[in-house]
This record gives C-alpha cells, sequence and structure tokens, in this order.
C-alpha cells in the first residue's frame, strides 16, 4: 500500500481529520482528532517513501484500545508524555524515553490512558531508504541498520536522540531549507542508532531454557504480589534458585528490562489507578504503593508519566 495511502486509512480509522489549513508547520499534513474522541493534532511529513517524520500531541476523553498495522519500517520515537500500556509485547509506555518498533511483523497494540496527553516525535524509515538507498549511496561501507534499530532498549540512557528529536519538534521551516533540514535529521538519527549499538556494554544473551523461563516467571509472580514491600534480592534469588548475577541478567533478557525499573513500572500503574479511582492524598498513595517519601514519589511519577501525581488526578478527574 502507497504510504501515503496507509496514514490517510489508519488516521481516519482513529478518529483524525486532515485539516486544510495547517498552523503547525507549513511543511507535511495535520491531522486533527475529533472532539468525540478526544483533543490534539498529528502532524506528518512524509519523504518520496523513503522515511516519515511524525508529531503527536493529543489525548482521548476515555480509556482507548489502538491497533495499527504499521508497514515495514525503523522507527524511533521520544515520549514526553503518555500514559498507557503497549501490548505486543507487553509493557508499561514510559515518559522521557526513547523506544523503537520494528514495523511490518506485528500490528502496534496499546491501551491508551484517558485525558494524558501523548506528546512525542517521532521518525518512521522505511525499506526504500535503508535497503536501497543507502546501500546505493554507501557501497562500501553500507551496513542494514535493522539490528541497531532492534537493540534499543526503552531504559537505554539515549540524550544525543531525544536532542535531535526535540530538535525536530522545535523547527518551523519552509522549502528547500526545510527538506535539507529534515533528510539531515534523519541521516543522523540512522547514524546516532548504529554507533549506539557499537558503543552499548554488552552482555551475552545465553539461551533461556524452558526451566529458567518457569522459575523467572514465579520471581515475576512474587514481585507482582509484593512490589510495595521492599523485596530483598535474596528472596528473589531463592525464588528463582539462581545467583544474584544470573538472576539480573536473565530476568533482563526475558522482560527487557531490570528487577528494579520492573518493580517501579508496577508501582506507577497502581499509582495511576489510586489517583484516578480514590480520593486517597498523594502522601498515602506514595505509601501503598511502596515509598515512604511522597516528593521521591512525586519525581519518579513525573519521570514515567510526564506530569506530576497531582497534575495528573486533575487532569483525570477533570477537577
Amino acid at each position: 500500500m502507497d504510504k501515503k495511502e496507509y496514514y490517510k486509512r489508519s488516521l481516519t480509522e482513529t478518529g483524525f481529520k486532515i485539516v486544510e489549513n495547517n498552523n503547525f508547520c507549513s511543511m507535511g499534513h495535520t491531522w486533527e482528532l475529533s472532539k468525540e474522541m478526544g483533543q490534539g493534532f498529528y502532524w506528518i511529513y512524509e519523504q518520496k517513501n523513503l522515511y516519515s517524520i511524525k508529531i503527536h500531541d493529543f489525548f482521548f476523553h476515555k480509556d482507548t484500545f489502538i491497533e495499527v498495522n504499521i508497514p515495514e519500517c525503523l522507527s524511533v520515537t521520544y515520549y514526553e508524555s503518555v500514559s498507557g500500556e503497549e501490548l505486543i509485547p507487553y509493557r508499561r509506555l514510559e515518559a522521557n524515553s526513547v523506544k523503537t518498533f520494528i514495523g511490518g511483523y506485528t500490528p502496534f497494540k496499546a491501551n491508551i490512558h484517558k485525558k494524558i496527553p501523548i506528546c512525542c516525535t517521532g521518525i518512521e524509515i522505511f525499506p526504500e531508504y535503508y535497503k536501497d538507498y543507502l546501500k546505493k549511496n554507501y557501497p562500501g561501507e553500507y551496513r542494514n541498520p535493522f539490528d541497531a534499530f532492534k537493540s534499543i532498549e526503552d531504559n537505554d540512557d539515549f540524550p544525543e536522540m531525544i536532542m535531535l528529536l526535540t530538535q525536530i519538534k522545535k523547527y518551523r521551516g519552509d522549502g528547500i531549507s526545510a527538506k535539507l533540514f529534515y533528510d539531515a535529521k534523519v541521516a543522523e538519527a540512522v547514524s546516532l542508532i548504529v554507533e549506539h549499538e557499537n558503543n552499548k556494554d554488552k552482555y551475552k544473551k545465553n539461551y533461556l531454557s524452558n526451566s529458567d523461563k518457569e522459575l523467572l516467571m514465579s520471581v515475576t509472580a512474587y514481585i507482582n504480589d509484593h512490589y510495595a514491600f521492599n523485596i530483598k534480592q535474596e528472596q528473589l534469588s531463592q525464588i528463582a534458585c539462581m545467583g544474584a548475577t544470573k538472576l539480573k541478567s536473565t530476568f533482563k533478557q526475558l522482560h527487557g528490562c531490570t528487577i528494579t525499573e520492573y518493580i517501579q513500572h508496577r508501582r506507577m500503574s497502581q499509582a495511576e489507578h489510586l489517583l484516578s479511582c480514590t480520593n486517597f492524598t498523594i502522601n498515602q498513595i506514595a505509601k501503598t504503593v511502596g515509598y515512604s517519601s511522597a516528593s521521591r514519589f512525586s519525581v519518579l511519577f513525573k519521570k514515567s508519566t510526564g506530569i506530576l501525581p497531582n497534575e495528573y488526578r486533575l487532569i483525570v478527574k477533570g477537577k
């Protein structure tokens, strides 16, 4: 399917309508979310089926399940604000994070929480770019960036990519200068990801046996039931029948995050529920999900969602 037709169908099905007066940026096209569904916009700039640049700033009135069959591409996105869960694989959508997605294999499925803005900037690079264009222009040095994109993990520290995507969001040029700017930023993004993979501290991902997976799932179940308590490493090692080093590496291999990060994800998910469905104070919620300090909880909550707990409550409850 032609990329323009894909975006048109996908956005229309999600409740967006194209805006004739493009007041966000003269380049590309702006789509506005219908008032029945929510509020905000989705801006997209495409270049000759080589790549697209997307900037989102919208929210839904209700919790919304979305399923999008993304065409074959390599995608990288910086989330400034978001609240929800990606479903395949299941993982919490985190603000202040860089995420990659490989399109063309499984659909992107997510549950987006109501009223919390999805503010993000991303690049989708199509096969015509990373298989044909790069190979043609760099015949002696060509390297398919597929594996490099796939190696980026949600918890990776990637300030260079955050800076690049922030520059794209703030840019308001037009004409040939804008085309040259976007071309250069896409090439820079690919370069950063390939370099990031080269410089990344790698550990060997050994094959996980079925018995190790079962033991790790027992550890996961224990964490799910006790995330609000002070879980000691020794307890988890005993449940897993593994040494501390093996447990840490295999847990990250299975879940794509560290044990500490997994516990924080569970705590933040429960905190969102308590903020939206109870009248507990921020201090009570902090203690309920496992933090003795409300200020520490607030810092971590903002890092996770992009907004403070009291702001989240005001938005979700509309008070």
